[in-house]
């Protein structure tokens, strides 16, 4: 008897053993994927983990449905690596398959299937699939339990999967077209019409025909490039309709065919890699010292050193090895603006992966990468391209390394794709180097410790200085009634000094929407979201409420709900209330606005980006995203309208956070000729974060916030495990909280925080209850774990606690 381990892609702890032939067990290999059945009648395709002998003890194995794939989709390391995450980040392997796969490959019996339109040429399927093709003539969509039906089979899996690669049907994802390969339509001469001779017989056939013969005249032009011709190109150069062309094969002189081109192509040529200036030299050649002892390296180089063109010659290097290279990146929008400058350089070798792509793209991208096709060589993605299917990874750039973008939060599995990275570079033997102008105290502490190798690049590109920054104080302001809105006349003078010299502006605020909080002035009650605990903001555009956790919306009311008095005030403001008053107070310049709001969709953030750089936008107000690593030449201000926000939040990492962004913030001014300003409006200029801001002092900001995690036992030095609970029943929560929090007491003692509720303490009608587990530096993280893990068993083993959702976050911050 053989049998397999297969993982399946839903939250369960083990692996599932399941019965095979001889045959199939010869045939099969890890990474490959079968369509199994499990529970009573649902169907997964499940990934191949171990092939054995030994039967299972506790249930009857049962017979795979069939195979999926011909050869592994998923290699080796790749399981290792997600191993690791299951058991560090403390989740189900399950969970890792389903976050790292393209849904694309994920069929489930509940799997939707729809006919796709495009599809004619039914004379390409075998009996079975013609049947659940016609079936979907009749009818809109089919499940995959239907199909079983129609066809009074069970195994039905492999008849989808083959109707999907020939592209008849799609499958229904919710946002994305699923993979259909692209074809382009090209035209050649019918067979009939080879020699010289039948060329002047067409051609004089087609006297009376003067656009036919104007098409096939062109076709011989552009033939004599000895180039595939498109029949796109065709009806262009010779001003014809696609009915003329189609007349043409219908009389057999031309004839249609079909080539698949890939979705992600480059047009353009590639370049010589800039020529590094001394500093950057350095840099380069001290990594590559620090890369002969440690496989991990910090470069901390200040906004506008030149990171990336250090990075471009690392990457060239290991690409002359024949090696691939994964950059990481924080931010779908910076993607965008970095693709562009690599592109320049490495042009076809770069792919990129990250969600806002479509199904078949992040396909495409998959497969290019597991065949370790020369288009794959290097990998540009958000965190989940760590995920892919590398095979021979030799460098792992992560640039803007302290981004809390890196960390997953939902749904599992939590992890941060920077250390999960480091763990992956030490899987293929490979080099990593963490990149940023303002390290995380972790990777900065562990660069000190000497653990990782640290290198320092501390001159702007050119020469150029870093920007004048100056702190104004709003309370002061207020009170010599100096301000105009939410301006500082300091501040407006400044824009205004900018827009006169042709110059651009950012300015940032950290919230989106027109105002955050509705307040009647009569009663003090403001409009609460019914699904959380939070106040509605007031979005003015569409002149709505809407609430940032849940997407609830509702339009803004005339009079007060609670008191019926029609005195609504609004209080504080976002970015969009900014961008009014600035359009109010600057009518002759151009104003744009990018978070949240402004850039759904792919490309949203490729077209107020590149409006930008081509100085169609004078005045840019945005929310974070501005301040991740994009580079524009023109800007000379940034404006920071209220710094007190960010510094004043719950949570241990406000300071440095605070301090990161407003250094990144600052960052975007005067790169490439002369000193930018940055002006900081606050109502308390002395607060050592902000000082130290104006200073750019990183080191100073390190030793004080360093000194107060070691004296509230925060990491570095301490990790985190943060454990919460959610459910809609409030009593539910509170019992169930209270009796872990006392069981967990039993085993860590004081370490153990809590229990505590989120400021945002209700969403979407789950209340939240949080515990943090502190874990000492000398104690065992494993045993820790196995410790949790019994705990968690029993907590889910009594049955008024079962429902309650239990979520296990590690390193959560």
């Amino acid at each position: 008897m053989h049998f397999i381990d297969v993982i399946l892609p839903i939250p369960i702890q083990r692996t599932f053993t399941y019965a095979v032939t001889e045959d199939e067990a010869n045939f099969l290999q890890k990474g490959m994927r079968v369509a199994v059945s499990f529970g009573k009648s649902k169907m997964y395709s499940a990934l191949v983990f171990n092939i054995h002998q030994t039967k299972p003890t506790l249930y009857e194995a049962k017979d795979i449905h069939q195979i999926l794939d011909e050869t592994p989709l998923v290699n080796e390391l790749q399981l290792k690596h997600w191993q690791w995450i299951a058991s560090y980040y403390m989740c189900s392997l399950g969970d890792v398959y389903r976050a790292a796969l393209p849904s694309a490959f994920l069929l489930e019996s509940e799997t939707i299937i729809n006919k796709n339109d495009a599809f004619t040429d039914e004379t390409l399927l075998a009996d079975d699939e013609f049947l659940i093709f016609e079936a979907l003539q009749h009818q809109s969509q089919l499940t995959i339990h239907q199909v079983a039906d129609i066809l009074g089979k069970k195994k039905v899996m492999p008849i989808v999967n083959e109707l999907i690669k020939k592209s008849a049907i799609t499958i229904k994802e919710e946002i994305y077209e699923q993979y259909k390969p692209k074809l382009v339509k090209y035209v050649r001469l019918h067979t009939d019409y080879t020699s010289d001779a039948s060329l002047e017989k067409l051609l004089s056939a087609l006297s009376k025909a003067k656009k036919q013969r104007d098409a096939v005249l062109t076709f011989f032009q552009l033939s004599s490039t000895k180039k595939p011709i498109k029949a796109k190109d065709l009806e262009e150069k010779a001003n014809v309709s696609a009915t003329i062309l189609k007349s043409l094969v219908t009389k057999n002189i031309f004839e249609f065919y079909h080539i698949q081109t890939d979705r992600i192509q480059y047009k353009g040529d590639t370049n010589d890699l800039k020529v590094l200036n001394e500093f950057q030299e350095k840099a380069l050649s001290e990594i590559k010292e620090t890369f002969i002892e440690k496989d991990v390296t910090l470069l901390h180089g200040i906004t506008s050193s030149g990171k990336t063109e250090v990075y471009t010659k690392l990457m060239q290097e290991v690409l002359d090895q024949g090696k691939q290279v994964l950059f990481l990146l924080p931010e779908i929008a910076l993607t965008t603006q970095i693709i562009t400058r690599l592109q320049f350089y490495f042009g076809e070798q770069i792919s990129v992966f990250h969600s806002k792509y479509s199904m078949n793209e992040r396909v495409e991208v998959w497969n290019n990468v597991l065949e370790n096709k020369p288009k794959a060589r290097i990998i540009l993605g958000a965190r989940s391209s760590i995920f892919l299917p590398f095979s021979n990874l030799g460098l792992i750039v992560v640039d803007e390394e302290h981004e809390t973008s890196y960390k997953q939060f939902e749904p599992s599995p939590r992890y941060n794709a920077r250390d999960a990275a480091i763990v992956l570079s030490k899987m293929h033997n490979a080099k990593i180097l963490l990149g940023s102008a303002t390290p995380s105290l972790e990777s900065y502490f562990n660069a000190q410790q000497k653990k990782y190798g640290f290198v320092e690049l501390n001159r702007r590109h050119g020469n150029v200085q870093l920007p004048k920054i100056e702190l104004i104080d709003v309370k002061v302001k207020q009170k010599k009634k100096e301000m105009t809105g939410h301006f500082s006349d300091r501040l407006l003078k400044l824009i205004q000094e900018a827009l006169d010299l042709k110059e651009q502006v950012i300015l940032f605020q950290n919230r989106r929407g027109y105002s955050p909080v509705v307040e009647c002035k009569t009663c003090g009650v403001s409009p609460e979201c019914p699904n959380c605990d939070v106040t509605l903001t007031f979005h003015k555009f569409r002149h709505e409420l809407r609430c940032h956790y849940c997407n609830y919306q509702r339009s803004m009311p005339n009079s007060c709900g609670a008191c019926g008095s029609n005195t609504l005030d609004n209080k504080g403001f976002g970015t969009e209330q900014i961008e009014l008053e600035l359009i109010e107070l600057f009518p002759d310049f151009k104003i744009g606005r990018m978070d949240l709001d402004t850039t759904r969709g792919k490309y949203g953030y490729q077209k107020i980006i590149g409006a930008f750089e081509a100085k169609e936008i004078d005045v840019l107000v945005g929310t974070q995203m501005l301040s991740k690593g994009l580079d524009f030449e023109n800007v000379s201000l940034v404006g920071v309208l209220s710094a007190d926000s960010m510094l004043n939040f719950p949570d241990f990492r406000a300071h440095e956070r605070a301090y990161d962004m407003m250094v990144q913030v600052s960052g975007r001014a005067g790169r490439s000729k002369k000193q930018g300003n940055v002006a900081i409006q606050t109502y308390n200029p002395y607060h050592q974060i902000l000082q130290q801001v104006s200073t750019t002092n990183y080191a100073e900001m390190y030793k004080e916030q360093m000194q107060e995690r070691w004296q509230y036992k925060y990491p570095p030095y301490y990790r985190v495990i943060k454990i919460t609970l959610k459910h809609k029943d409030y009593n539910k929560v509170d019992s169930g909280v209270n009796w872990l929090f006392k069981a967990l007491y039993t085993s860590f003692g004081e370490h153990v925080l809590g229990p505590t509720a989120p400021a945002v303490s209700r969403i979407r009608n789950q209340y939240i209850k949080n515990i943090v587990i502190k874990i000492p530096p000398k104690q065992s993280l494993a045993n820790t774990k196995n410790q949790i893990t019994k705990i968690r068993n029993t907590f889910e083993a009594v049955k008024d606690f079962r429902p309650i959702r239990f979520i296990i976050d590690v390193d959560a911050y």
